[in-house]
């Protein structure tokens, strides 16, 4: 029964993925109006799922052994870890953000190896340089891309060529590539858990997972495909191009060593680096801006406390580590009612004044 629902778990988490997934890949070609919303959501999850059948398995083995020792993997644990990544990463496709599944499942596993002190430390500092690193490239790279396609000379050969048919096509052909690189990379969130307790083999993980996933693209990506696509800042066919390539060549080589790293947050960063190219840092201040950074500092913490949490009180029957994390929830919020309390009685002598 038990290995019957983590599989359902494990599932359901691919669905959410592909949901996520879908703003990542083809949310540039939506953008700028070269394919409707149901195109894009297809041609998304056809990407995704050869992405993961033809790519997926070196992601699948860090997941699954790589950051604790496969032998943490019991199909109860399995469990509760996919139910934190997966329903940390629901939340967030509930309001339109899209969220780094690569961090939601590491943050789960992570919290599984605190609890039997079990974590390979090495492993998983790599992969946070990874994270930090790979978002900021992005946002560089898109920034110095947006400033050369002003470059006049480059504009008046882009017209006397009449390029829109060949861009449209390339940002189209970009997309794909990222959608590809995704399944490559994101796919093992969902199903590493499941390999690492021998639940399923790799092969079979990586089609159901690849399978489930693309569904969830075409049922529940149309939020987040509305967010990345529309929401942030206009995009040109070029600056497409560039960030849909961008995030597709760091993901893709990522994934050819076995690193889990955040797809969303490379090409949501691209985005917003085209946007302050434009507009400055007043792109910074836009509240879908402000709201993802929020979720994606929040997310693998949440994941991780999630699964930390559970497994103490289902599996270990240990109440000691939840009291002293209520304790310090409730020192935080006290803390920052304090702060608001003091703020509100700082300006309203200056208001009675005015």
């Amino acid at each position: 029964m038990l290995t019957i629902l983590a599989i359902t778990i494990g599932l359901f988490f691919s669905l959410n993925i592909g949901a996520s997934g879908a703003a990542a890949s083809m949310g540039i070609s939506y953008g700028s109006g070269v394919v409707n919303k149901r195109l894009a959501l297809l041609l998304c999850g056809i990407a995704v799922f050869l992405g993961a059948y033809f790519g997926g398995g070196e992601v699948v083995k860090t997941i699954g052994n790589g950051i604790v020792p496969s032998n943490t993997f019991t199909v109860p644990i399995a469990l509760i870890v996919l139910a934190s990544a997966a329903l940390s990463l629901f939340l967030a496709n509930i309001f339109g953000i899209p969220l780094s599944t690569s961090e939601v499942a590491v943050g789960s596993v992570v919290g599984a190896g605190i609890v039997y002190q079990s974590i390979f430390l090495s492993n998983l500092v790599w992969i946070m340089f990874f994270w930090l690193l790979t978002p900021i490239a992005a946002f560089v790279i898109a920034i110095l891309a947006s400033y050369l396609l002003k470059n006049k000379r480059l504009k008046r050969w882009m017209e006397a060529r009449k390029s829109v048919p060949f861009l449209a096509a390339l940002v189209v052909f970009m997309g794909l590539f990222e959608g590809f690189s995704a399944g490559m990379n994101n796919v093992a969130n969902a199903v590493g858990p499941l390999v690492g307790a021998k639940i399923l083999s790799t092969g079979n993980g990586i089609f159901w997972g690849g399978l489930f996933v693309a569904t969830g693209a075409l049922l529940l990506g149309q939020r987040v495909l509305e967010t990345n696509g529309k929401k942030i800042t206009a995009l040109r066919l070029e600056e497409g191009c560039v960030i849909s390539g961008t995030g597709a060549s760091i993901v893709t080589v990522a994934s050819l060593f076995g690193i889990p790293v955040p797809l969303t947050q490379i090409t949501t960063s691209s985005i917003i680096g085209i946007g302050f190219a434009k507009h400055g840092r007043a792109v910074l201040k836009k509240d879908i801006v402000v709201q993802m950074l929020t979720v994606w500092i929040v997310s693998p913490v949440l994941s991780m406390v999630l699964s930390y949490t559970l497994i103490n009180l289902i599996i270990e029957h240990n109440f000691y580590p939840i009291i002293a994390m209520g304790g310090v929830l409730i020192s935080v919020f006290g803390v920052l009612s304090l702060m608001k309390r003091r703020t509100s009685i700082t300006v309203a002598p200056k208001t009675v004044k005015e």
